[in-house]
């Protein structure tokens, strides 16, 4: 597949996800929040890193910040496949984000027994924020009572998990990416990238978002994730 063609395809996938377009201009000193424990699944956080990063350096972004915000009580955090990182600040801070996401991890309980961290998602939503999840990092989200009511996805094989926990939850099982209204969800791992590009699209514009795309060479991809870009419907 060439760059023109992916480009196509990958602006067919946001218009289909319900593009919408903010103006950056009145974004100034909006905030990104990426939460981080103990745990967490690598490219889960990784790429939302990597796609708010690369932007934040464009001058049509550049008045976003983008930090990661610890749920451990400590900065210092380990990931499961062994990456320790150092977060910009933790939970108990008075932050208000524009943009929150929220990763998985392979033993879910203890995050969502995090009553701390419940609480802070549920204030991040309740002042507006776009909210966004990857894999099961979706089961903090229908804690917090984000998904009441709303499409949305976690896991391959969670699907069932997911609506038999949280109830009011429209589960979508046949996407990789689910947007409703300010709440972008994903299946995790690669397709994280995916739901980063989304968000950022509802942030900026579905053009600026195949600019970053094009920039962290995400399109050289396309052999592999070919179907990931086919319009739906």
């Amino acid at each position: 597949m060439n760059r023109k063609l992916f480009r196509y395809k990958l602006r067919a996938m946001l218009i289909l996800l319900g593009f919408t377009a903010f103006s950056s201009a009145s974004a100034v000193g909006a905030k990104i929040g990426i939460i981080v424990f103990d745990g967490f699944l690598t490219s889960d956080v990784t790429a939302a890193v990597e796609v708010f990063g690369a932007a934040s350096k464009k001058a049509w972004f550049s008045s976003y910040e983008v930090l990661l915000v610890s749920s451990e009580g400590k900065r210092q955090v380990t990931s499961e496949e062994g990456l320790t990182i150092v977060a910009d600040a933790l939970i108990d801070k008075t932050i208000e984000f524009d943009a929150l996401i929220v990763p998985s991890a392979y033993k879910m309980k203890p995050h969502l027994r995090n009553t701390a961290l419940i609480d802070f998602i549920k204030r991040q939503h309740k002042h507006g924020a776009w909210m966004s999840s990857n894999c099961s990092g979706a089961l903090l989200l229908g804690e917090a009572g984000v998904l009441d009511n709303k499409r949305a996805t976690t896991w391959a094989g969670g699907e069932k998990k997911l609506a038999r926990l949280y109830k009011k939850v429209k589960v979508v099982v046949d996407q990789n990416v689910v947007v409703d209204e300010k709440l972008v969800t994903t299946n995790g791992g690669p397709v994280s990238y995916q739901g980063a590009l989304t968000l950022l699209a509802k942030l900026s514009s579905y053009d600026y978002a195949l600019e970053v795309a094009d920039a962290i060479q995400f399109s050289r991809l396309t052999p592999f994730v070919n179907s990931e870009f086919e319009p739906e419907g």
